[in-house]
């Protein structure tokens, strides 16, 4: 009798977006959309969460019914988690390191911007309106970065080669880190904010940093100081956030992901001082659904050949545990 090849179930936000380049693989797969996944569950084996911000497989759950492995094409995965899953002896995957540089670039796009009052400029120039100002330098700017992960990481890299002083801020102090320099308590930061002219959020969503950038954090900013968010919304208390752009209290904000999403029409964010709002797209550069696919297909492979899959969560945590300070 032929063998049965495994069936991996596939989460696509539409019908017609699937991952590209996965022909080949000996496996047999099952695509569907969020209302579809209870019956293309049953039975699979594998879960590949092509629709990374989908919260359908909670309600999905008790169809799992042979499910060993989910990957998720993001690097977060607080999206995924709840308890069943963590309960569970189902491993979860994810795209660590394929975001790491875009979101690197971002991040220095938008403090080389802020710096050179780029905002400014534009609004001048749809005005046509001729005015000389003085803008900022980076280098011998300093930015903390909160999350010490590979994001984190590769954010500190690019700026300090910029000329910039960079510090970490993770759930471990630690002194003459190679990367970040020294890495300071998250839990204390408030008081360690007011040496930084860019903050840097780029730490997964847990419970430790939910509203983790509160008044507290923000009043102790300095006035000039820049906020740039590239990792969750619920990281920032947004009415906060609003008080004090609105105030003065900080100089301004870059903001790629929020509390909602779509960011609503009427948030009064759009028009606060001083903001750039982009549409969650800091880490998507072009071909990264390509390259998504194809970390997915290697880890396929090493499913298939019995050899331990990369990128493994530690469900507990709510990221990739590397041993590394975070």
């Amino acid at each position: 009798m032929p063998r049965t090849r495994p069936v991996i179930a596939v989460l696509c936000e539409k019908a017609t977006d699937r991952p590209p380049g996965l022909e080949g693989l000996d496996v047999d797969f099952r695509y569907c959309t969020a209302d579809g996944l209870p019956d293309a569950i049953r039975g699979a084996k594998a879960l590949l969460l092509w629709d990374f911000f989908s919260t359908a497989l909670r309600d999905a759950w008790p169809h799992a019914d042979q499910l060993e492995w989910i990957h998720i094409t993001a690097a977060g995965v607080d999206t995924l988690l709840f308890d069943e899953l963590r309960e569970s002896d189902v491993v979860v995957t994810n795209a660590r390191g394929v975001f790491d540089r875009p979101l690197a670039e971002y991040v220095l796009g938008a403090v080389i911007m802020y710096a050179k009052d780029s905002r400014k400029s534009f609004d001048l120039q749809r005005r046509h309106e001729w005015r000389h100002r003085e803008t900022r330098r980076i280098t011998g700017a300093t930015a903390l970065v909160v999350g010490t992960g590979g994001i984190g990481r590769e954010i500190a890299k690019l700026l300090r080669a910029a000329g910039m002083q960079v510090k970490g801020a993770g759930r471990r102090p630690v002194t003459d880190e190679p990367d970040f320099g020294e890495i300071v308590d998250s839990a204390n930061l408030a008081a360690e904010v007011g040496w930084c002219d860019h903050l840097i959020l780029a730490a997964p969503l847990t419970p430790s940093t939910h509203g983790l950038v509160d008044d507290k954090v923000l009043a102790a900013m300095k006035p000039d100081a820049h906020l740039v968010n590239i990792a969750r919304g619920p990281m920032v208390d947004e009415a906060a956030l609003l008080a004090a752009l609105n105030e003065g209290r900080i100089g301004g904000a870059t903001l790629d992901v929020f509390d909602t999403e779509p960011l609503p029409q009427d948030h009064p964010l759009w028009d606060a001082p001083n903001v750039v709002v982009t549409a969650h797209m800091s880490a998507d550069a072009v071909g990264w659904r390509e390259t998504l696919a194809e970390q997915f297909a290697t880890n396929v492979r090493r499913w298939l050949a019995g050899e331990p899959l990369l990128n493994v969560v530690d469900k507990k945590l709510g990221y990739v545990s590397t041993g590394a300070p975070t």
